[in-house]
């Protein structure tokens, strides 16, 4: 039997992120004397890199102020983490999920937006970090959509392609599915709708843990 390997996406499929992310971004809007994008735009850029996530929310900017931006929201995200303020509570099911999938010899990845620093806290403080074999975030690789991530997750695993799904939450988590070759699962409890996720090449869109499940056993 191939091996089976399920990469996920982590702020809007494993955890609820979008508070604490809209907090620091406002903050480090307002610490380049910035008004703060509006929410609902910040939470359409989530997914992204940090710097190619302020291109978008500050087009007339230059690329310094881009890089600005992104280390103040860099220095803000941690500021609250110090503090401890924040939360990125699990979606409910996901833990159950995850070890079930363990149990029945799946391998498991992450490729994600967030860097090294803020996927390993995430992780570490859900008691996650052991279940994952392979994790790549946007401090190694080109943001997503390039399909850089899963290129990465494949050659750590042995994982064939045809045996490998792509979870997430966001259109750019579905194009860098297609990009890869690999199979392409939505889930709606995240940033983007299901209509955009079937658009950017989705097969199917969950909307329960149930149905993420059953999605990934016809692969079995």
């Amino acid at each position: 039997m191939s091996l089976r390997l399920a990469i996920f996406d982590c702020d809007g499929t494993l955890v609820d992120s979008q508070a604490d992310i809209c907090a620091a971004m406002d903050t480090a809007f307002a610490a380049r004397g910035l008004a703060p994008p509006d929410r609902q735009a910040t939470r359409r850029v989530v997914g992204l890199s940090l710097h190619e996530a302020m291109r978008r929310l500050h087009p007339e900017g230059a690329h310094d102020d881009h890089a600005a931006l992104t280390q103040a929201y860099k220095d803000a995200f941690r500021a609250r983490r110090e503090a401890g303020a924040v939360a990125e509570p699990l979606y409910e099911g996901i833990v159950g999920l995850i070890e079930e999938l363990a149990r029945d010899g799946w391998l498991l990845g992450v490729a994600t937006g967030k860097s090294d620093r803020g996927l390993a806290h995430c992780l570490a403080t859900h008691g996650l970090t052991g279940h994952f074999l392979t994790l790549h975030t946007a401090d190694r690789h080109p943001s997503k959509p390039h399909p850089s991530m899963i290129e990465a997750c494949l050659a750590d695993t042995g994982a064939e392609r045809a045996a490998t799904a792509m979870i997430g939450d966001t259109a750019y988590d579905m194009e860098m599915a297609v990009n890869a070759g690999v199979r392409a699962f939505g889930v709606d409890w995240g940033y983007h709708e299901p209509a955009e996720l079937i658009d950017a090449g989705a097969e199917a869109v969950a909307t329960s843990m149930a149905e993420l499940r059953a999605l990934l056993r016809g692969m079995e």
